[in-house]
C-alpha cells in the first residue's frame, strides 16, 4: 500500500511539473509578440485630417499625413473631433502604408463643426486617399463581388458571383460561399461552393497583397450533350465534390485564385479565376 500510495504522488508530483512547465512555456510564447510590439511601438503627434469607423488620418507637424487602422486593442476617445491635436502610440500593421493605432491621446479638442476645421482645406494625397479606401474595403464585415475564369478537364468558361462574411473566431478566416456557371463545347454546370477562407499572415513587402488557402464543399449540376446549346434544367443531375484552392488577394480588390476540386466529376479539375471584391 505505501509502495502504490508513493508511486500516486511521485505521479502527481510529475504531473504539476509538466502542468507548470507547459503554463511557463505557453506565457514564454504569448510574450514574444507582444514584446516584439512593444519594441517596434511608435509614438507621434499632429493634427487629425480625417476619421472614418476604421482609419485616422494625421497631419504631423512637419507636413507629413500618416495613416492609421483601429483594430480591437485599440484604446481612442469615444468622440475624435476632426482638427484635434492628438498623440498616437502605435504598432507595426504589416503594410508599409500605414500603422495600427495602439493608444490615442488628444492633447488639444479640435473645433466643432458648425465653426469649421482648418483641416478640410489639407490637400492630401491621392495615394493615401486610395490607401484609406482600401482599408476600409477591407474591414468591412460583409462583401459581395464578382469572379470569372477558365477551367480544365473539362475546357471550360466560368462566371459568378460570391460573398464574403467575417472573420468569424480568428482575424483571418472569413466564410466565401459563392455560386457560377460554367459552359463549354458539351458541358455546362452551376456550382454552388460553401468555402472559408484563411489569410495567411504573409503578405508583400509592399503590402499590396495577401495570400490565402481554403476549401470547402462543392455542389454541382451538370448537363452534357454533343451539339445541344439549349439549356434545360430536366436535364441537370447532381453531383458534388471537395474544393482546395490557394490565392492572392490585392489591396485593390482583384484577387486571383487557383481551384482544384477533388472526387469531381463532371466538374472541371482545374480552375483559374480572377474577380473583384466591392
Amino acid at each position: 500500500m505505501r509502495s502504490m500510495r508513493k508511486s500516486d504522488d511521485n505521479a502527481s508530483l510529475l504531473c504539476r511539473v509538466v502542468a507548470l512547465s507547459l503554463l511557463f512555456t505557453s506565457a514564454g510564447i504569448l510574450s514574444i509578440p507582444v514584446q516584439a510590439q512593444e519594441s517596434q511601438q511608435e509614438t507621434i503627434t499632429g493634427t487629425v485630417s480625417s476619421l472614418t469607423r476604421t482609419t485616422m488620418l494625421v497631419k504631423t507637424n512637419d507636413g507629413l499625413f500618416r495613416l492609421f487602422n483601429f483594430d480591437r486593442n485599440t484604446t481612442k476617445p469615444a468622440v475624435i473631433p476632426v482638427g484635434s491635436e492628438v498623440r498616437v502610440v502605435s504598432y507595426p500593421a504589416g503594410d508599409p502604408g500605414f500603422r495600427t493605432a495602439y493608444v490615442i491621446t488628444i492633447l488639444r479638442q479640435g473645433p466643432s463643426p458648425a465653426a469649421g476645421s482648418p483641416a478640410q482645406t489639407d490637400v492630401i494625397p491621392p495615394e493615401v486617399r486610395s490607401l484609406e479606401r482600401a482599408i476600409q474595403r477591407g474591414a468591412r464585415r460583409f462583401q459581395m463581388g464578382v469572379r470569372g475564369g477558365f477551367a480544365l478537364d473539362p475546357e471550360l468558361i466560368l462566371i459568378g458571383v460570391h460573398a464574403q462574411f467575417g472573420p468569424f473566431f480568428s482575424r483571418n478566416l472569413y466564410l466565401r460561399p459563392n455560386a457560377d456557371f460554367e459552359f463549354g463545347e458539351v458541358t455546362k454546370m452551376f456550382g454552388l461552393n460553401a468555402e472559408v477562407i484563411y489569410k495567411m499572415p504573409i503578405a508583400s513587402r509592399t503590402g499590396r497583397w495577401d495570400m490565402y488557402v481554403g476549401g470547402g464543399p462543392a455542389f454541382n449540376f451538370a448537363e452534357q450533350s454533343f451539339g445541344n446549346r439549349d439549356i434545360s434544367f430536366s436535364d441537370f443531375r447532381y453531383d458534388s465534390a471537395l474544393n482546395v484552392l490557394v490565392g492572392v488577394q490585392y489591396r485593390s480588390g482583384v484577387f486571383t485564385e487557383l481551384k482544384a476540386s477533388v472526387y469531381a466529376n463532371p466538374a472541371p479539375s482545374f480552375r483559374l479565376i480572377v474577380g473583384y471584391n466591392f
